[in-house]
């Protein structure tokens, strides 16, 4: 399996041995989708954060845009950016395989050592890109991963939902997730290599980037306000990701199917030596039909909840048991500044 991964990586150009510093330059991979009206903003400011760093730190740097099968005209919007004072790559996946996926195909294609990732909607702040950088280059930190300041501006239910996230997935983990930590983040070199070492399909990218160790440093951030579209990340979609990210990453909910099975048998047990005591101390006998109903709907839901949880994991096993491809490139284009169609012919791949 890793094998495959160092051959994907050799045919794009990747150092196998990435080096340390500024020398071994930085990939910025963004996933896209239906991001096409803000794209070309979000470009100018992110060129421009490189021409920056091209001149203060002699640092290399591209962008990889990975368009997760956008249903607008997001493809064809970013096959259209300048490369000016940056290297552009264009990933198409051949259908929306999901944002963890588009993490994965951009982690694939950077052609430099350290890799940022951001989001495609403009509220990760290109400017914070430098600030970044310094940690990594001035301080030696392996994984600088970003977090909201506040989230005083968010609904309580999905604040409160946050923390139960945070509180289950952690809960007896020996790497802890840190709360609010997001996408946007940098890992430096070696650590890029090792996330390109964990090749499972089911992924969760903010536990691997944090589960590799290193030195690692939070960095609070206030998310700018969308200036195009509406977020694509309804309560349903969150809710499906929250599921995701547990049953991928913890085994926090079988352990909590025990537990809650471990408190059902005292109870049923307390509340027999109950019944036993009530009978043959006092005389009196306890009416069975609506105890029993009761007891049966109860231990029957609970049942079913666990044969559920139990049923996620069996399903990823399944899944990883395929080993499929985590996603299919269509088309990928690769613009330098010395020439807007380096590689004129859009390649198909399948990685």
């Amino acid at each position: 399996m890793a094998a495959d991964v160092v051959n994907r990586l050799d045919r794009i150009g990747m150092p196998q041995q990435p080096r340390g510093g500024a020398e071994a330059g930085l990939s910025i991979v963004v996933p896209l989708f239906n991001e096409a009206a803000g794209l070309a903003s979000l470009h100018g400011r992110i060129a421009e954060v490189a021409r920056r760093l091209r001149q203060t730190r002699a640092l290399a740097v591209e962008v990889v845009y990975v368009d997760d099968g956008s249903r607008d005209a997001t493809l064809a919007a970013a096959t259209v950016l300048p490369a000016a004072g940056i290297d552009l790559q264009v990933v198409s996946l051949s259908r929306n395989f999901g944002k963890e996926a588009a993490l994965a195909a951009g982690l694939d294609h950077a052609r430099y050592g350290a890799v940022l990732f951001m989001d495609g909607d403009g509220q990760h702040p290109p400017a914070l890109i430098e600030t970044l950088v310094g940690y990594w280059l001035d301080q030696g930190y392996d994984v600088i991963y970003t977090a909201k300041a506040s989230r005083e501006n968010e609904p309580l239910l999905l604040r409160l939902a946050v923390k139960v996230f945070y509180l289950v997935i952690n809960w007896g983990a020996r790497q802890k997730i840190p709360q609010d930590a997001g996408d946007f983040r940098l890992l430096s070199p070696r650590a890029a290599a090792a996330l390109r070492q964990l090749t499972e399909r089911n992924r969760f990218f903010k536990g691997l980037a944090s589960w590799i160790g290193f030195r690692q440093i939070r960095v609070d951030y206030r998310p700018a306000e969308r200036t195009h579209g509406r977020s694509t990340w309804s309560w349903y979609s969150l809710l499906g990701l929250s599921i995701e990210g547990l049953t991928s990453f913890s085994v926090a909910p079988l352990r909590l199917a025990s537990l809650l099975g471990f408190l059902l048998l005292a109870f049923a047990l307390i509340f027999a030596v109950d019944i036993l005591i009530e009978t043959l101390v006092y005389g009196q006998s306890v009416p069975g039909y609506p105890s029993v109903i009761i007891g049966e709907m109860m231990l029957g839901g609970v049942t079913l909840f666990m044969i559920g949880i139990m049923g996620e994991y069996i399903g990823k096993m399944f899944l990883e048991s395929k080993a499929r491809p985590i996603y299919f490139v269509a088309e990928h284009r690769l613009l330098t500044e010395d020439s807007q169609a380096d590689d004129p012919a859009a390649r198909s791949a399948a990685e």
